[in-house]
C-alpha cells in the first residue's frame, strides 16, 4: 500500500537478500504468533477481571486472584517473546544489508572506469554508508514489529466479533481510513525522500572533495566561495528533507486522530446497546474492546510511525540497486589466453577511441613496438598519452580497430595476466593505510626482504626507512606517520621494482621527486628497463633521451616518430618545439 512500482520492484530485489536467513524468519514468525495471542489473551482477561467485580462489595475475589495469575503468566510470556523478537530483528536487518554491502562492493570490482568517471566518489561512498545505515535502522524498526503486529491484528479480530459483532463493525470502520490516509502520505513523500537522498550524496560527494583538496582551497582563496557553494547545497537539503519530513509525519497524528475517534465510537455504541438490555454486551467487553480496537490498529499507527525511515529506506534501497544494476565490465572471452613468459612485443592496429562519441581522441593510430624497446610518448594536455595506457591496459576497449601483446589481440587474453604483465607508476600516487612493507609487497606478495632492500636502495629509499620508528612496519596513511609526496612516490616506484613485471608504464612518474633524486631514480629505471618493453610519458624531456623511440601526439595522432637526435634535427618540428620551450624554461629559471 505504501510503496510505488519502483518502490516495489526494488523492495523485490532486496527480498532474496532476507530469505538469505530462513531460521530467522520463522523464528520470528512463531514468536510473533505467541506474542500476539499473548497480547490479545491478555486483553480478554483484563474483561473477564472486570466483569467479577459486579457491584460494591460484590467481588469474585476468587475468580479475580486466578485471572490475575494468568495475566502475571501471560505478560511474562509476551515480555520475553518480544524481547526475543527484538534479538532476531536485529539479526536479521543487519546480516542481510551485510550481505548486500558485500555485493555491492563486489559489484564496483566488476564495474568499468568510466563509472567512476561518470559519478562522484563520495556518492558512491554516500550509498554504502549513509543508504545501507538508512535501510538496516528500518528493517530493525520494521521487523520488530512486523510478525507480532500481524498476529495481533488477526487474533484481535478472531477475538473481537467472538465477543461482539456489532462492535467490531465500529473498529472496523476506521481501519480503512488508516490505509487510506498512509498510502495518500507514501505517495506523496517517496518522490521528497528520493530526492533527498540523492542531494545527500551530492553533498557527500562534495565534502568529500574539498576535505581531500584543502591545499588546493587555500592556496587559490576559495574558502568562501566553497561555503556559499555548500550553503545552496545544504539549503537544498533542508527544503527537500522539510518536504518529505512534514509531509511523512503528518501520518502518525492523523492515524491516532481517527484510532481515537473509535474510542468514542465504541463507547457510543456499546453504552446504546447496554441500554437496549443486550445481554451480550458488558461493561468488561466494552473495556475489553477499547483495548482491542488500539491493538487492531496500532501496527497500522505505528508502520505510519516509521513511514520516514521506510521511505528513506526505500529510496537507499533503489540508489544501491542502481550500482548492482550496472552493466560491468565486459567479460573475459570464455577462450581468452592467459598470457605467460611476456616477451613485450606489442602492436597498435589502426586504432580509434572516443570517450563519448561526439568527440573523438584517437583515430586511425598505428604503431609496431618490438619487445625491450623504450618507448616515450610527448604532447600537448589531451593528446591522448595517457588514453594509450588506458587502451594498453584494458581499462577501456578500442572502438576500431585491435591492440595485440606477442602478437595476441588484447581482446582474446584475459585481463588479469595482461593487467599482471604491466608494473605501472603513475602520477598520481596511490598508497593505502597500513605497513610500508604492505604497501610495497602490494604487486608482489612474496617478495623476499632481499629483493625489498634492493629496491630500496636503488630508489635511495633505504636511509629514509630505517630512520622509521619500525622501519618496513612503520604504518603510513590516516592512522600512521605523514610522509610527504616525493617520498610517497619513491614508495610506488619502489613497488613497482618489487613486483618485477615484463613490461614497465611510466606516467610522469618523476613528477613530484627534486632533480638530484629524478636523477638517481632514472638510473634504477634503466636498469629495471633493461629487456623490457616500456611505455614512458613525460613533459620533462631531459629524462626520455635515451628513449628508443619517441612519439609525439597532437589530437590523438602520431605527428612525429624517431629517437631524441632525430627529432631534434627535423627543423619546426613539434619535438623540437617542445623541447627548445623547456630549454628556454630552464635557462630563464636559472
Amino acid at each position: 500500500m505504501m510503496m510505488n512500482k519502483t518502490s516495489t520492484r526494488s523492495f523485490n530485489k532486496f527480498l532474496p537478500y532476507l530469505l538469505h536467513y530462513r531460521l530467522e524468519l520463522i523464528l520470528s514468525l512463531i514468536l510473533g504468533i505467541v506474542s500476539g495471542l499473548a497480547t490479545v489473551w491478555m486483553t480478554y482477561a483484563v474483561g473477564q477481571a472486570v466483569d467479577t467485580m459486579i457491584g460494591s462489595s460484590q467481588v469474585d475475589f476468587s475468580k479475580l486472584y486466578t485471572i490475575l495469575a494468568l495475566l502475571g503468566g501471560i505478560l511474562v510470556v509476551t515480555v520475553i517473546s518480544q524481547w526475543l523478537i527484538q534479538l532476531l530483528g536485529n539479526r536479521l536487518s543487519y546480516l542481510s544489508v551485510a550481505e548486500l554491502r558485500k555485493d555491492t562492493f563486489a559489484k564496483l570490482n566488476q564495474l568499468p572506469l568510466n563509472y567512476y568517471d561518470r559519478h562522484a566518489h563520495g556518492d558512491i561512498i554516500s550509498r554504502f554508508t549513509n543508504d545501507m545505515d538508512n535501510i538496516s535502522s528500518a528493517g530493525t524498526v520494521v521487523f520488530n514489529q512486523l510478525f507480532s503486529g500481524a498476529a495481533v491484528v488477526i487474533i484481535a479480530f478472531i477475538f473481537m466479533v467472538r465477543l461482539s459483532f456489532i462492535l467490531t463493525l465500529v473498529v472496523l470502520v476506521t481501519t480503512p481510513i488508516i490505509f487510506l490516509v498512509n498510502w495518500l502520505v507514501a505517495t506523496a513523500s517517496q518522490k521528497n525522500f528520493a530526492a533527498q537522498q540523492k542531494i545527500v550524496g551530492t553533498i557527500s560527494g562534495f565534502v568529500s572533495e574539498m576535505i581531500g583538496n584543502q591545499k588546493i582551497v587555500k592556496a587559490f582563496q576559495r574558502e568562501q566561495i566553497m561555503e556559499q557553494q555548500f550553503g545552496a547545497m545544504n539549503q537544498d537539503l533542508y527544503v527537500q528533507g522539510q518536504k518529505a519530513q512534514f509531509s511523512s509525519s503528518l501520518t502518525n497524528p492523523l492515524s491516532r486522530f481517527i484510532d481515537h475517534l473509535s474510542y468514542v465510537a465504541i463507547g457510543l455504541v456499546g453504552g446504546l446497546l447496554i441500554l437496549n438490555g443486550s445481554t451480550a454486551v458488558t461493561v468488561g467487553v466494552i473495556s475489553s474492546f477499547t483495548i482491542y480496537s488500539t491493538q487492531f490498529t496500532k501496527p497500522f499507527i505505528e508502520l505510519s510511525g516509521m513511514i520516514t525511515q521506510i521511505q528513506t529506506a526505500l529510496a537507499g534501497i533503489e540508489r544501491t540497486f542502481e550500482i548492482l544494476e550496472q552493466q560491468p565490465e565486459t567479460p573475459d572471452d570464455k577462450q581468452a589466453l592467459t598470457l605467460t613468459n611476456i616477451s613485450g612485443e606489442v602492436t597498435f592496429d589502426h586504432v580509434s577511441f572516443s570517450y563519448t562519441p561526439t568527440r573523438p581522441l584517437i583515430e586511425d593510430f598505428t604503431l609496431e613496438v618490438n619487445a625491450g624497446e623504450t618507448i616515450a610518448i610527448v604532447g600537448k594536455t589531451g593528446a591522448g598519452k595517457s588514453t594509450l595506457v588506458n587502451l594498453l591496459m584494458r581499462f577501456y576497449d578500442v572502438d576500431k580497430g585491435m591492440i595485440y601483446v606477442d602478437k595476441q589481440p588484447i581482446n582474446r587474453i584475459t585481463r588479469d595476466s595482461l593487467r599482471k604483465g604491466f608494473g605501472m607508476v603513475l602520477q598520481d600516487t596511490w598508497l593505502f593505510d597500513g605497513t610500508i612493507r604492505d604497501n610495497l609487497t602490494y604487486g608482489n606478495s612474496e617478495a623476499t626482504d632481499d629483493t625489498i632492500r634492493h629496491a630500496l636502495q636503488k630508489t635511495h629509499t633505504a636511509e629514509f626507512i630505517q630512520r622509521l620508528p619500525q622501519g618496513l612496519d612503520t604504518e603510513i596513511g590516516s592512522h600512521g606517520i605523514k610522509i610527504s609526496e616525493g617520498q610517497r612516490q619513491l614508495l610506488t616506484i619502489a613497488r613497482t621494482m618489487i613486483s618485477n613485471p615484463p613490461m614497465l608504464i611510466l606516467d610522469e612518474a618523476t613528477s613530484s621527486v627534486d632533480t638530484l633524486t629524478e636523477k638517481h631514480i632514472q638510473s634504477a629505471f634503466l636498469e629495471i628497463m633493461k629487456g623490457r618493453t616500456s611505455f614512458v610519458i613525460a613533459h620533462r624531456l631531459s629524462t626520455i633521451k635515451n628513449a628508443d623511440k619517441i612519439l609525439v601526439m597532437e589530437q590523438g595522432k602520431i605527428v612525429e616518430i624517431g629517437d631524441h637526435h632525430s627529432l631534434l634535427a627535423v627543423p619546426n618540428g613539434y619535438y623540437r618545439a617542445l623541447y627548445e620551450a623547456q630549454f628556454e624554461q630552464q635557462t630563464a629559471k636559472k
